[in-house]
Formats: structure tokens, sequence, C-alpha cells
């Protein structure tokens, strides 16, 4: 059980130059969700006592944001935690969405446009070669059926890949099941998607923090702030709580192949 804290927010926390510091919760941000993540910043905010007045949302390199030191929370991809980020983060927690694994754990849903449709050689649509739910799970699905795709599309975005198998670009493509159900809750093109499969869990998308900051506060803060959401936003987010993770949880899972080594076609789709 989350016991209610109560923090100062006045003191030597507020000595800190917010200025300095940031916070990003880029992962699931769509318009839909943007104010009620924006309402679960502030709760943490107030519980902190000191951070940015309000989230930042970058746009291009999402890396370099995170690897700020002065980074108060943001949430990253375990891919990127246990490669490029790793050393250079301090782990928050890990999240517990409303989804049907144990509490800290995701999936990824293969979909298509049919239940037949083909698995080999099959044109695929991955956000991006970083993405453990778009790429390293979808790899991982093909190397378990002892056979790999016939093209990639690369699309930036889980709900541009998904977009794409749906406009007949591409055959199939790997969500994360947490944007699979933002993306079944607002966006109509899914009603013409089927789930062909869903992939062994791992652990859901890490908060992290910048080496500067203190995890454990930030950790403490978060958990608040996740009690203290109202039904409506807790329903918007379906964020139910957070859990405590070792690094060791993202570092031990395997490294895909990056798709410009392989021998597949690779096409980048420009946005749009």
């Amino acid at each position: 059980m989350i016991e209610t804290l109560h923090w100062p927010v006045n003191g030597w926390w507020n000595a800190l130059d917010s200025a300095t510091h940031y916070a990003s919760m880029p992962m699931y941000d769509r318009p839909e969700t943007r104010a009620a993540n924006d309402r679960l910043w502030q709760l943490t905010r107030h519980a902190l006592g000191f951070g940015p007045a309000a989230l930042s949302r970058p746009n291009d390199d999402l890396t370099a944001h995170w690897m700020h030191p002065d980074l108060v929370l943001s949430q990253t991809c375990s891919l990127p935690f246990r490669t490029a980020l790793k050393g250079q983060v301090q782990l928050v927690g890990t999240p517990v969405y409303d989804l049907p694994v144990l509490p800290g754990a995701y999936f990824s849903v293969i979909v298509a446009r049919m239940l037949d449709a083909p698995i080999e050689a099959a044109r695929v649509a991955i956000n991006g070669p970083e993405s453990q739910s778009g790429w390293a799970a979808l790899w991982e699905f093909y190397q378990s059926l002892g056979t790999r795709p016939g093209r990639i599309f690369q699309t930036g975005a889980h709900a541009r890949s998904a977009k794409a198998v749906a406009d007949g670009v591409a055959d199939i493509a790997a969500i994360d099941a947490q944007t699979w159900a933002l993306i079944k809750r607002y966006d109509r093109f899914s009603d013409s998607l089927v789930e062909l499969a869903q992939t062994p869990p791992t652990p859901a998308l890490p908060f992290i923090c910048g080496r500067n900051v203190d995890a454990g506060k930030v950790q403490n803060a978060l958990k608040w702030a996740i009690a203290e959401l109202d039904e409506a936003d807790r329903r918007s987010l379906r964020f139910l709580g957070l859990v405590e993770a070792l690094e060791t949880d993202y570092t031990t899972l395997p490294v895909p192949a990056d798709p410009v080594t392989l021998d597949i076609p690779l096409q980048i789709l420009a946005n749009g």
C-alpha cells in the first residue's frame, strides 16, 4: 500500500534553480492524454518541491534529453536504457499499466490486417531500431519462428506503424501493448486491424532521472503523485502504480541486431 506523504514545498529544495532542470513523459503522450500527463507532473513536482514548471516535449533528440544530468524525470524505452543510456541515467521505477500481465511488465502485440497475414518474408513496420517493443520483440518473434522479414519500413512511431499496416503499406507490426490500447481507444483505423500474437512479457518502460538528481526522492514523489491522480486521469493514462526494479532486470535482456546490418531491404517512411 502506498502511504500518503506530505512533502515540504519550501526550504532548500526550492533553492534549486528549476530553469536548469528538465522533465518529460514522452512515451505515451498523445493529444488525448497530454493534460493528464501534465497533471501527473504537477503532482510529482509538488511532492518534490522543485522541478520545471512544465513538461518538456522534445521532438528530435530524445537521447540527448534523457542524458542530461539534471533531468528530474522522464520515461525511456528499455532498449536504449540498456544500450545508449547505460551508466548515464538512474532508474526511478517501473510503471504498472492496466495490462493482463504481472505488475511492472508489458509486451508487444503483433498486428495485421487479416488473421492469415503472411509472416515469412512479410513487409514489417517498425517505429525504430532502438525500440524494445517495436523492433527487439518483433525480431525475437521472427527468430522463434526460424524466419525473417522480407522488408522493413521504419516509421518513427508506433501509431504510424499501425497505420502503415492498416493502409496496406506493411503486412505486420509489433506495437507496445499500452500504446495499442490507446490506439484502439482513439484511432479509428485500428478497426481494420487484428491481433496475430503477443510477445513474451518484459519489464515495462522505465522511468529515469539524471545523475545529479536523487532517484529515491523522485521515486517517492512519483509514487505519491500516482496515488493522488483522480480516477479520470488514471483511466486516461491506464497508470496503476510504480514498482521497484533492478537495472539488471533490463540490462540482461538481449540486444537485437541492428536492422541496417541485416540483409533485409530497409526503407524510412516520411512522417505524415
